[in-house]
Formats: C-alpha cells, structure tokens, sequence
C-alpha cells in the first residue's frame, strides 16, 4: 500500500500557516520542508511565522536544492502560481502527488499541464482565518482539506495514502464524492461572499444584518451557478440556500480579498470574478455583477497605489 513518509509545502500564508505545524509534529522535521528561496527564505529563517500567537520556524529547501518528496502542497495566492509551479519541479518525483489547495476552479488544470495529471489530486481548503498583528489567528479545527480523486465513490490508494497521512498529523479533512462539484460550490460562496465583502469594504457579519449584501452576494451566486451549469456542474437553489444558513464562526472577520486591500496588496480578482466573466463570455452567458465586482475591485488596487491621489495606501 502507499505511504506517505515525507512532504513539502510552498506558500506558508494563511492556508499553508494551517497546515505546516501539523506537517512538522507528524512526519518529523527532517521529513517536512517549506519551499522557498532568497528573500522569503531570509525572513522565514529569521522571522518564522506566528500562528496562533506563537512563533515556527520550519526547515527551509531552496528550489534549486530540492528533491522528490511523496506528496507536495501548493498553497500559494494566484499570482504566485506561474513561479510555484516553476520552483517544485526538483520535489516532483515519479511517485509525487501534488494537492493543490488554492482558491478557484483551475489551478489544478495549470499544474496538470506541468506536471502530468498522474500526480494530481483535486483538493480546496475551507479555513476562517485572518491576519492580525502579524499572526495567522484561527480555530485548529475550524477549517478543513477536502480532496480526492475527481470522483470518490470508491477510494483510490493515492486517496488512502493522503488520508492516512492527515489522520496521522490531526489534519480535519473531507473526501467528497465528486470534487469538481465541491470545488465550484466554494467557488460560488467565494463569489458571493469574498467579492462582496472587498467591493463593499464590509466584513462577514454584513450577511448577518444586511438584506442588501445578501441581495448582492446571492445575484453574484446565480451568475455562479449559471456559468457552471453551462459547463454542466449541477449548482442547485438549494445549495445557494444551504449556503446562506451557515453560521459564520468569525462574523467580524473580514474575507482574503478585502485583507488584500487593506494590506495595499495586489488581489486574487482575476482567479475571482475575472474567471467567471471570461467563462461567461466564451459561453454566452450574462455576468454583470461579476463585472462590476472585477472592475470595482480593480479600481480599489488602483486607488492603493496611489494613483489617483499620489499616496499608496495600506503600507
């Protein structure tokens, strides 16, 4: 049977912060690293990363140094996924299996058409976190990995194989019967509440109080699910309903996107609603909403720098 003995991740933000601690206690330091050179590896080594108000500081490989591991994550922003999917390419071995667990619905496709689908796993992350003060605060079992083959009605061995790993490491996990399904209702709640909640300058607790951010976040939704039944992903009203009841468990957190803004920092809008309305253009599908949210957001990235008042913002 497969086993999983050693691990690498790149991208130690929010997601990656969730998840190397977990990493580290249960395959040992000598058999988990963090990918990362030059300057980030400078700081990570001087600096660490707090999580939970503590300070870790991981093995760290440079690129160039590295060597194929049994399974590599890729937990970076989208706009580092071109240099991410350069900088594993000494970690990926005959036997590797890749998870990538950023946000979207193409990541995987851009790491299959570099690497081969023989070594993907389809995988997204649920985690409520925020950066505050310098440290990736959440709940350690608040968030989950879901992952899987495209289809899990039986379990594959590459699929044993990882999920014996996170319940050897204490790693919350889900393996869905059809993960592109999965993978586009995130993405649907994403839009709907990510986009919103950036566009609007407005954290979660909005949904709780606001019949007008709901109005908002649900008209986003159903160009969502219209996109994705064009596509023939079966988004159902019951799933945008079942959405809107949950609870949120941090309602004063305010979502990745909007964190980006108030950061000064460029946002991930083109994975965002920049995917759904170039997927709705070459289907011929309407997505004003996701329009508004793409420019909008983009003129917030303007504003931060400086380029309407001379000032950047958020530094």
């Amino acid at each position: 049977m497969m086993k999983i003995r050693n691990a690498a991740l790149i991208g130690l933000g929010a997601m990656g912060s969730f998840l190397a601690p977990r990493l580290e206690e249960g395959l040992g330091r000598d058999h988990f690293t963090v990918i990362a050179g030059g300057v980030r590896k400078e700081r990570l080594t001087r600096d660490g990363v707090r999580v939970n108000g503590v300070c870790r500081r991981f093995r760290i490989t440079e690129p160039e140094e590295g060597e194929p591991v049994d399974l590599l994550i890729i937990a970076v922003k989208d706009p580092g996924l071109p240099s991410a999917i350069r900088d594993i390419r000494r970690f990926v071995g005959e036997q590797t299996l890749i998870l990538c667990i950023m946000n979207g619905v193409e990541s995987e496709e851009k790491v299959a058409a570099a690497y081969g689908w023989e070594h993907m796993l389809y995988s997204y992350m649920k985690i409520p976190v925020e950066l505050k003060n310098g440290s990736y605060d959440f709940d350690p079992q608040g968030g989950f990995i879901a992952f899987g083959e495209r289809e899990n009605k039986e379990l594959s061995e590459r699929v044993l194989a990882v999920r014996e790993l996170f319940e050897s490491c204490g790693i919350p996990y889900r393996i869905q019967e059809d993960m592109i399904l999965g993978i586009w209702k995130k993405f649907m709640s994403n839009i709907g509440e990510n986009m919103t909640c950036a566009l609007l300058g407005v954290p979660f607790r909005a949904f709780q109080t606001s019949a007008h951010a709901n109005a908002v976040k649900n008209m986003a939704k159903k160009e969502v699910q219209a996109v994705a039944a064009a596509l023939g992903i079966g988004l159902t009203d019951e799933m945008i309903r079942e959405q809107d009841r949950r609870s949120y468990d941090a309602p004063d957190n305010r979502p990745s996107t909007l964190q980006d803004l108030d950061a000064g920092k460029k946002t991930e809008v083109d994975m965002f609603a920049g995917t759904v309305v170039r997927l709705g253009r070459e289907l011929g599908v309407p997505t004003p909403v996701n329009e508004l949210f793409y420019h909008g957001i983009k003129v917030l990235e303007e504003k931060n720098e400086g380029r309407f008042s001379g000032e950047k913002q958020g530094q």
